[in-house]
């Protein structure tokens, strides 16, 4: 019997992590789910961003410093791939100072003996994140999911990943050519097509977008069809992966906030100046207020 190695790489972890809870989040996480085929790793498919090639990924933790990946894809792309999922597992993000924001607000302390190891896990590029921004706007989130799932089982990619089957989000090329698609809002068509043919120019860099000061590549993001404050943090913080921002028109954490520390009548300000000894993980801790949150709403149901 021939045994096929595949191209691997490692990713350093500076600070707490856990991958077991990655893969718990993104299995129930419906635009992404993963097969739960083999407990504590995790299975990716994506588009490789740039060149937009399918390709998938199986992450495994040897330790607590260290992430194996093991790569599904073309060999040359190893470096890229490796990349890519260290940023969507946050993990290119020197995790060793989080606890220090748990020092100062017992509230954020709370959240990280509740969910330790846990660090936001993205969307595989700000590509994606917009078209899922697009895509969910305004309709329920079931509606979303099906939608996407369409989209992706038409025009994207089925890539075999270690024997699960994934399917690759569709690469910009495909979805700047789409006609219609039944169950598909108006308006979303050409706000797809104008997104996918941003991100073939370059516009929804990842790198680029963390580079800026958060507020103007917000005001970038805005400039984009179809995109407001609301998508455009989600595309920058859940896409690009920025770990310093707290989200001002997330209304939802607004709520989940206003409810952990007593204070019903607080405005987005006030909100906003509590996280501020967050810093720099704001994006971080608002995670895991929207993690704990939607697990007590699965509770009370």
């Amino acid at each position: 019997m021939t045994t096929i190695s595949r191209p691997c790489g490692e990713i350093a972890v500076h600070g707490e992590f856990d991958l077991a809870a990655a893969a718990r989040f993104l299995t129930g996480f419906a635009p992404a789910g993963q097969p739960d085929s083999e407990p504590g790793a995790l299975r990716v498919a994506f588009a490789l961003e740039g060149e937009w090639t399918p390709v998938g990924a199986v992450l495994r933790q040897r330790s607590p410093g260290e992430v194996t990946v093991e790569v599904h894809g073309p060999p040359e792309h190893t470096g890229a791939v490796v990349a890519q999922v260290e940023r969507m597992c946050s993990l290119d993000i020197d995790g060793t100072a989080f606890p220090e924001a748990g020092a100062r607000d017992p509230v954020v302390s709370l959240l990280q003996t509740l969910h330790p190891g846990l660090r936001p896990v993205l969307f595989a590029s700000p590509y994606e994140a917009a078209c899922w921004a697009v895509l969910s706007h305004r309709i329920w989130m079931t509606q979303a999911v099906r939608l996407r799932r369409r989209l992706t089982e038409r025009y994207g990619t089925e890539v075999d990943v270690g024997g699960s089957r994934l399917w690759s989000f569709p690469a910009p090329a495909a979805l700047a050519k789409l006609a219609y698609q039944p169950g598909l809002p108006g308006p979303k068509l050409p706000r797809l097509r104008a997104i996918a043919e941003a991100a073939a120019e370059g516009m929804l860099d990842a790198a680029a977008l963390r580079a800026m000061p958060a507020e103007e590549a917000l005001k970038q993001l805005q400039l984009l069809p179809g995109v407001g404050r609301f998508s455009a943090e989600l595309i920058l913080i859940r896409g690009a992966g920025h770990p310093d921002v707290f989200p001002r028109a997330e209304t939802r954490l607004h709520e989940i906030m206003r409810d952990a520390y007593h204070l019903p009548d607080a405005g987005v300000a006030e909100l906003a100046e509590i996280a501020e000894a967050w810093a720099p993980f704001r994006s971080w801790v608002s995670f895991l207020f929207r993690v704990e949150g939607e697990a007590r709403m699965r509770e009370s149901r």
